[in-house]
């Protein structure tokens, strides 16, 4: 009878082994599955920032441009690659008042967006900047598109 008991308790003891193995693996295949989702939200985070930080320079870099010539006689603004992996690429509307130069010529800028009709707001510009990339490692392609308004 005691034999009966010991191959009763060795089987229990295999089941109750394989189970807490199943059970052990298991939460360790759900960590590693978390801890690489977690490494790949912080990448695309950091190349989303990135793409955001490269916006900002690049319409510093449209401001610096428009300043060194007459922004009526400039038709674009040429588009350029960062580290061959973002396209950024600038697009200017030009807001003249209503008589000055500029409202006559109608390639100001890329496009006359609209005429003004006091003479504070002669030379504003619209400046949009998209910047666009898919860097390696990435689940998905970066889009960042920024709009701003500045005096020149």
């Amino acid at each position: 009878m005691q034999r009966k008991n010991s191959i009763l308790r060795n089987g229990m003891a295999m089941i109750m082994a394989i189970f807490v193995i199943v059970i052990i693996s298991t939460i360790l295949a759900l960590s590693l599955r978390l801890s690489s989702q977690g490494v790949q939200r912080t990448t695309d985070l950091y190349l989303y920032e990135q793409a955001t930080i490269l916006s900002r320079s690049a319409t510093e870099y449209a401001m610096s441009v428009l300043s060194k010539v007459n922004p009526c006689s400039l038709n674009s603004i040429p588009s350029f690659r960062y580290n061959n992996t973002y396209d950024i690429n600038i697009s200017t509307n030009y807001i003249p008042f209503n008589g000055s130069d500029c409202d006559t010529n109608a390639t100001a800028i890329g496009a006359v967006f609209a005429n003004t009709t006091t003479e504070e707001s002669d030379g504003t510009v619209i400046i949009d900047v998209t910047v666009t990339g898919n860097p390696a490692g990435t689940t998905e392609p970066i889009k960042y598109f920024r709009r701003t308004i500045q005096k020149l």
